[in-house]
């Protein structure tokens, strides 16, 4: 049987690859795109806009915090119809995700960027980073939706925020401490109306209401 679901699992592996190197989509919708009959991907006009403008405000240093709630407050639905959240923004750079991340928006798909593997602790699988060799990698010059220019300027901006971050790790503060919650509840109790933690930021609400301005605090 384990042989079975791992000669199952290769061959969808070898499937998916198949159509990420033809520049098809491999599973799933990246905001920005639509899913076109035979498995091609094209741009959905309104929400490449809506890309554009995260970048560009970004690159004009507003925040992603900034742009989560100013997106909320006009109502634009986020990747699957949520609200926006900072971090749907601004991701997690190595692993490629979030809107600043995705290399899809200048043109190039990338794919196997994560291994799974189970934590002998726990039993769980967890998620590792793949060394760049074992990337694939194909460029999709009809996808792009960024121009080179500003994909820079945001990668630069990155590359500062990451510097300063790590610099102030450095003084009294601390990045660990400045992560941690400060009371008991903190990020364990879920808001009814948008599902994110509570926190506390003066008074009472949920990370949704300060963060992304999408639930009331009380």
């Amino acid at each position: 049987m384990r042989s079975y679901l791992k000669d199952l699992a290769d061959k969808t592996r070898r499937g998916l690859r198949g159509r990420i190197e033809a520049g098809k989509s491999g599973g799933g919708k990246a905001y920005g795109y639509t899913v076109l009959p035979g498995g091609e991907r094209g741009i959905e006009p309104t929400e490449a806009a809506i890309v554009l403008r995260i970048f560009t405000d970004y690159a004009g240093g507003i925040s992603p915090q900034a742009i989560a709630k100013r997106l909320n407050g006009e109502s634009v639905s986020g990747p699957g119809g949520r609200p926006w959240g900072p971090s749907t923004i601004h991701g997690h750079a190595k692993r490629g995700t979030g809107i600043l991340n995705n290399e899809s928006y200048v043109g190039r798909m990338v794919w196997n960027r994560l291994r799974y593997v189970k934590d002998p602790g726990t039993g769980r699988r967890v998620s590792r980073l793949n060394p760049p060799e074992h990337l694939v990698v194909t460029e999709v010059p009809d996808l792009r939706i960024v121009p080179d220019a500003l994909w820079q300027k945001v990668k630069a901006r990155q590359q500062l925020m990451g510097a300063t971050v790590v610099g102030s790790a450095r003084g009294t503060k601390g990045l660990c401490n400045a992560n941690r919650p400060l009371y008991l509840f903190s990020r364990l109790m879920k808001c009814g109306v948008c599902g994110r933690s509570y926190v506390n930021n003066n008074h009472r609400g949920a990370a949704g209401a300060t963060s992304a301005g999408s639930a009331r605090t009380s």
